[in-house]
């Protein structure tokens, strides 16, 4: 375990700051649980009040201990609750957990009582967990600094799960589901408001504890992306599956977010591609959290996604085949050799290919299960296996379907979900280890997430190699203007469509005739990065005159905005199969963004986008491109060709090194539109627009 948190997740000696004789209060929970559970270290209530607590002698002050204790539990309140703080940090505590409330989530002025005691809290070598939190709890050593009453309403059973969460309650109900899916939990912690331990931290330090095979996080936002990037690299290296929940997706989430826990939530589909980026995988709730837990625990890490279906009724090998396309589980092609082997231990009239309905003869000969599983497992075309029991009851050996089960599943080492929704049937196989659920929809779900994860935590990424700054123009505007924003990518070797920039009619009646008709003539200034909305951009111009005549308009348009006057651009008018768009941003949390999608004037209403975090690949970018609404266009659709999204995943990639080769120069590079050809044509960028950072122009 991390050394770093040792004194509050591995205490020698605990002191409680407004203990409690009653178990129901919050200054009583923690001395009962850890007295309950084990704690073998000293526990000392701080109780001016009384002599004895819990049959524990109470302490009048943190003065009147015998020792200084490695971790403090501050449950009293209000000013009191800051100048325990204070007492504590005076004292050499190591760690302090503060439950108390109305701090940073009550408001600016909590806000400033929160960071001044957090900055002395931190200036005497002391952490601090919360405020406004439920505590923290380890049942591998009993250790429970925290008073959630789930503790009570489902007793602790130590075992491989971690569970941290920004959220007392949302800890509490991770903890109570598993518990319920008979799971052993070891830590159960909640950060709250994240003064100075914030989930990151915390989860690198469970991370490090060798018992822990699942990860189990809940944020409202990633305040320290960096080391929790870092703890997602280790876990990958110890093969510790990170499964989160990440709230405040909508607006409304986001404010919710942050009158909850002071937190401030972060651009949810940059998050996504941070968690992709990293190996971590999202889900939405806490009761998918649980749901997908044993599978993971199995310790199964399929090869690939083909799926073999295995029922004893026709209807449900139906379903299972659509549901197993919705879940992108393709059906395993099962060999001619698998096949006649299936089909000689089934009755003449069962189905031998895959989906494999073994008919009602179950009723008469429980073998079937254990005649067929095995076979199965020894093609190589299969990696997930499926059983499905619409029926079963008075007459059928559920305990033999079980043991065959259990005993293929052990053999094989390929995962096998069962979906039973009758208790009776349900019960001997989850006796046996066996995952199970109400249903095919649950079953493949947690398959399709166990194999797509799997194959993420198996990605690697390449590191980009150092580019040279790029060189800008002078200046001190927000925007480059567009020729400059076009030349910029260009030296970066994108493809930018033939343009001129004009200073005169004679030089636009000029520059027409280089780049041919018909032609765009638009307006080029620094002050007018949006040209369309001042009528400064005309389209399919066809001569070199209106060339000429459309440069006086425009430039008078300009003086008349009072804009800068840095010329007109003639470009050639070039049309594509389809307008896409790549962007880039420095993010504030998660530095360089890029995203790429579907492009245009409706880009903003449709928002058919995919984000992506350096350093990406060109397949990155492919991969990206498949999970849009326009993936179908891009692959060509009625006799369409397909596009080349090669040659706009090499734009993205160029795009995105751009922006990480000039941090603190480049704020955002928008591409709109990119126009992408049939494969083989190329894609070819027709408007830019880059921004200056802020550091850059102070």
């Amino acid at each position: 375990m991390s050394d770093l948190l040792e004194s509050a997740l591995n205490p020698r000696s605990v002191a409680v700051i407004g203990a409690s004789e009653n178990i129901h209060k919050i200054g009583g929970r923690p001395i009962h649980y850890m007295r309950k559970h084990g704690f073998a270290g000293r526990i000392y209530p701080i109780n001016p009040a009384r002599e004895e607590v819990q049959g524990l002698r109470s302490y009048a002050s943190l003065a009147a201990l015998p020792e200084v204790p490695d971790l403090a539990l501050v449950i009293v309140g209000g000013e009191k609750a800051v100048a325990a703080v204070d007492d504590c940090a005076a004292r050499g505590v190591k760690s302090a957990v503060v439950i108390a409330s109305g701090f940073g989530e009550a408001g600016e002025e909590g806000r400033e009582v929160q960071r001044a005691m957090t900055a002395r809290a931190r200036a005497a070598g002391m952490r601090l967990y919360g405020p406004n939190t439920q505590g923290l709890a380890n049942f591998g050593t009993g250790a429970i600094a925290g008073f959630s009453t789930m503790f009570l309403e489902v007793p602790p059973a130590d075992g491989p799960i971690g569970v941290v969460s920004q959220s007392g309650g949302m800890s509490a109900m991770a903890y109570g589901l598993l518990r319920g899916r008979g799971l052993g939990v070891r830590h159960v912690h909640a950060t709250g408001n994240e003064a100075d331990v914030g989930v990151s931290e915390l989860a690198w330090a469970v991370a490090h504890d060798p018992a822990v095979k699942l990860l189990l996080l809940y944020l409202e936002n990633i305040a320290h992306p960096e080391l929790l990037a870092r703890t997602a690299a280790y876990a990958r290296e110890r093969d510790l599956p990170i499964v989160a929940v990440k709230a405040g997706r909508s607006e409304s989430g986001q404010r919710a977010a942050s009158s909850h826990t002071g937190s401030l939530a972060n651009e949810d589909r940059a998050v996504d591609a941070f968690f992709h980026r990293h190996g971590i995988w999202r889900v939405r709730d806490p009761h998918a959290q649980a749901l997908a837990a044993e599978a993971y625990l199995k310790g199964w890490r399929p090869e690939g996604r083909r799926l073999v279906v295995v029922s004893n009724s026709g209807a449900s090998c139906v379903m299972g085949a659509d549901a197993s396309e919705a879940f992108g589980l393709p059906l395993a092609p099962l060999s001619a050799e698998t096949r006649r082997e299936v089909a000689a231990r089934l009755p003449g009239f069962a189905t031998a290919t895959n989906p494999i309905d073994v008919t009602a003869a179950l009723l008469s000969d429980s073998g079937l299960f254990g005649g067929v599983l095995p076979v199965l497992a020894r093609d190589p075309a299969a990696d997930l296996f499926f059983v499905n029991i619409p029926v079963a009851g008075a007459g059928y050996d559920v305990q033999a379907f079980a043991a065959d089960t259990a005993a293929f599943e052990a053999a094989s080492g390929k995962p096998v979900v069962v979906a039973a929704w009758q208790d009776s049937v349900a019960a001997p196989f989850r006796a046996r280890g066996i995952p199970t659920f109400a249903n095919e929809t649950e079953a493949l779900g947690v398959l399709a997430q166990l194999a797509s994860h799997t194959a993420l935590m198996r990605e690697r990424h390449v590191p980009w190699p150092q580019d040279a700054a790029p060189v800008l123009p002078p200046g001190e505007g927000r925007f480059l203007n567009e020729a400059q924003s076009l030349a910029l990518l260009a030296a970066q070797g994108v493809p930018v469509v033939a343009h001129r920039l004009c200073r005169s009619a004679d030089e636009a009646r000029d520059a027409w005739g280089a780049v041919g008709g018909p032609a765009v003539v638009k307006a080029c200034s620094a002050d007018v990065p949006h040209k369309s909305e001042h009528g400064l951009v005309a389209l399919g111009v066809d001569s070199a005159q209106a060339a000429g005549a459309l440069f006086e308009t425009q430039w008078r348009r300009l003086a008349e905005l009072g804009a800068a006057r840095e010329g007109v651009i003639v470009a050639a008018m070039r049309k594509g199969r389809h307008e896409c768009m790549v962007g880039a941003r420095h993010d504030p949390v998660f530095g360089p963004v890029v995203v790429v999608g579907d492009g245009g004037k409706y880009v903003e209403a449709l928002q058919d986008v995919a984000v992506l975090l350096p350093p990406f690949a060109a397949a990155d970018v492919k991969a990206a491109l498949k999970t849009l609404r326009i993936a179908p266009l891009l692959e060509g659709v009625r006799g369409e060709p397909p596009l080349d999204v090669d040659a706009l995943a090499d734009i993205a990639v160029a795009v995105g090194r751009l922006l990480a080769a000039a941090p603190g120069r480049i704020a955002s590079i928008d591409v709109n539109p990119v126009m992408v050809g049939a494969r083989g044509e190329g894609a070819l960028v027709v408007d830019a627009l880059v921004e200056r950072s802020v550091e850059l122009k102070s």
